[in-house]
């Protein structure tokens, strides 16, 4: 009795906060924070998308009359501003810290969000204002990923990455029936403008929340001193930040690591894959198959919600080799390899939808396929964040994960303007667009890997910054 009593005095003294409770998993809630604002940054992302048909509808016919190019360009500018403004967000977080850095991305991007809801019909506008809504979403990852290098132990950030970043998915399931209820509840006239409003305006509701419960560990007074010690279980010690959370990190010592620059070909070589399943789905569904803004809410859905499964399962799979006796950074590769084979059967995604013999089955066969490509991404990309946190500081983490972002980002870019290209090219046969399409979205993950493992071969974390 005296000697559990004594026990857990000493503990309390020793714990870097005296008023923390005995026992808690307070990390998983912080988790589910990050999931939400990631469900809220997609959610408002993705509204564009279901409104490209009313958007490349002729005027005459009460649409914007944008072409397919145009719409490539406002999601280019987008994904451009995003891309550009993560390595200066990323290191924007790792100097005022994740509380005050994501919140004020979200309401960035909220603000900006809405904005689009009040510019008309014209092109220029609508890039302006959504490049200034990129700028507001491009923190939400480098604080997300920053959060969970400080909340979770090694063996735990895939499986908490592929959580939060499943948020993606549910932002994206959520737009597939919010935006077309919009158009259908009031007229695409008034319905348009209302999807944006609504989008954007519910974000300020997580503010309330994030600013109610996160702190950093040390500081938080709902977090166990048990769940603190098991949070740094397993920290190299010649990791740690010798010069503390705090010291700075330049750039360019940054970009002289060859573990950034796998970080930044892993991101740019499959990052625009994404992007293509999220501005460009719909269209695909419409042209090849002939469905109508209303047809296409349930199969984008489907698509959405497997992806989520791949994201929460794909950031599982590190944890069960670990256990197995793998080191973290042989697990995590391994893992990431075995995921890069899955989105191989994209290339069969055109193969269905062109022999006459699937008949009305050939659409849902196609969308079969690409819902392992969505889910094998999301897997993948749980995993490539955390091969970060396995190999940076925790002070860096935010940097790292902004260039990697812009990377990202980048590689978005160049995959947007790919296919509005191809699809005004072969605009009497979009089938042919996509399939080039679907060929670089069926490669890009074992180049990527490849180019990873050549250029760190083994696990080397950094000590010396």
């Amino acid at each position: 009795m005296n000697g559990t009593l004594l026990s857990v005095i000493l503990a309390k003294m020793n714990s870097p906060n005296p008023s923390r409770p005995l026992t808690s998993n307070f990390r998983w809630i912080i988790c589910g924070l990050l999931f939400f604002s990631t469900t809220f940054n997609y959610l408002d992302r993705q509204v564009i998308s279901y409104l490209k048909e009313f958007f490349c509808t002729p005027e005459a016919q009460g649409g914007f009359g944008w072409t397919n190019t145009d719409f490539a360009h406002l999601t280019s500018a987008f994904t451009a501003f995003y891309a550009g403004m993560t390595i200066l967000a990323g290191w924007v977080i790792d100097k005022i810290g994740t509380k005050l850095g994501l919140a004020l991305s979200l309401i960035t991007w909220s603000i900006f969000g809405i904005a689009n809801a009040f510019v008309g019909r014209l092109l220029m506008a609508h890039i302006l204002v959504r490049s200034a809504f990129g700028v507001g979403e491009a923190g939400n990852f480098p604080a997300s990923i920053k959060t969970v290098a400080e909340w979770f132990p090694k063996r735990e950030r895939a499986l908490a990455t592929g959580i939060f970043n499943s948020g993606s998915n549910f932002g994206a399931m959520i737009a597939a029936l919010f935006v077309p209820w919009c158009l259908i509840h009031y007229g695409d006239q008034q319905g348009w403008k209302m999807a944006f409003i609504y989008t954007g305006a519910v974000g300020f509701v997580w503010l309330i929340f994030w600013f109610w419960l996160y702190d950093t560990p040390a500081k938080s007074q709902r977090l166990s001193s048990a769940e603190y010690e098991y949070i740094h279980i397993d920290e190299e010690s010649g990791v740690k930040d010798a010069n503390g959370d705090q010291a700075k990190v330049s750039w360019g010592r940054l970009f002289g690591y060859r573990q950034t620059w796998a970080f930044f070909f892993g991101k740019f070589l499959t990052d625009g894959v994404w992007w293509f399943y999220l501005f460009w789905l719909p269209d695909y569904l419409k042209k090849q198959f002939g469905m109508s803004k209303h047809e296409v809410m349930l199969p984008t859905f489907i698509v959405y919600g497997v992806a989520i499964i791949g994201s929460v399962y794909g950031g599982s799979i590190p944890m069960t080799l670990i256990k197995k006796g793998l080191p973290v950074y042989k697990a995590r590769m391994t893992a990431m390899f075995l995921i890069a084979l899955c989105p191989l059967t994209v290339l069969s995604t055109q193969y269905f939808a062109n022999v006459s013999q699937f008949g009305q089955m050939a659409s849902w066969l196609a969308v079969a396929v690409i819902c392992i490509g969505a889910a094998a991404h999301q897997a993948w990309s749980a995993n490539l964040f955390t091969t970060v946190s396995d190999m940076f500081p925790k002070k860096a983490v935010g940097s790292v994960t902004g260039i990697g972002a812009m990377a990202g980002g980048l590689g978005g870019v160049l995959v947007q303007l790919l296919a509005g290209s191809l699809t005004d090219t072969f605009k009497a046969n979009p089938q042919h667009a996509y399939l080039i399409m679907f060929f670089v979205c069926a490669l890009s993950y074992l180049t990527a890997w490849a180019v990873m493992k050549t250029l760190v071969p083994r696990h080397q974390p950094i000590t010396d910054i």
